[in-house]
């Protein structure tokens, strides 16, 4: 018998499970921005932000916040909430995903990214991007990405970071 998977806003509790997660991801990479960073990020828009549980275990985490087209936030720093969210002009900024090791390629990210995009569109967003890092361009185009080269400053995100982005999805049409 499989756990169930549930999908919810970050909670408090959560927050050492997810700088966990997010040291083991990037790390390798030299892009952990540590857990003060990625709290200031989630506190912008805490309705943008959630955990990815199976059973009673913390299997992945999605922070995005509301961040001006063609821009993006830089690594281990701190957003000015207000002027964030004032100046997105309709883009919603993915800043970070994370699956659990033992249980990537299951689908779990495509359940954060669908979540996000219903949440993106009920809440008016037009846009979501987003910066690939460590050789993740490929997966991105595979959910309907596309690649903005020469945004990203060399060195900011790793080397080969590309700046990416799509529109958000419409509404699912219903059948009556």
């Amino acid at each position: 018998m499989t756990d169930p998977v549930r999908i919810r806003p970050v909670a408090e509790t959560d927050w050492d499970g997810i700088a966990a997660l997010e040291a083991g991801a990037y790390t390798p990479l030299g892009l952990t921005e540590g857990p003060a960073a990625l709290r200031a990020k989630a506190a912008v828009s805490p309705g943008t932000c959630f955990v990815l549980h199976t059973g009673h275990r913390l299997a992945g985490y999605l922070l995005a916040l509301p961040y001006p087209a063609f821009r993006y936030p830089g690594l281990a720093e701190e957003e000015e909430p207000a002027a964030t969210a004032r100046t997105a002009g309709g883009n919603l900024h993915l800043h970070d995903l994370v699956i659990a090791p033992g249980l990537r390629r299951r689908g779990m990210a495509q359940r954060l990214l669908t979540r996000l995009g219903a949440t993106a569109r009920s809440a008016g967003y037009r846009r979501i991007s987003l910066v690939a890092v460590g050789d993740s361009q490929r997966f991105w185009s595979a959910r309907g990405f596309a690649a903005h080269p020469g945004i990203v400053a060399p060195g900011s995100y790793g080397a080969g970071a590309v700046y990416m982005s799509k529109r958000v999805p419409m509404a699912p049409l219903e059948v009556s």
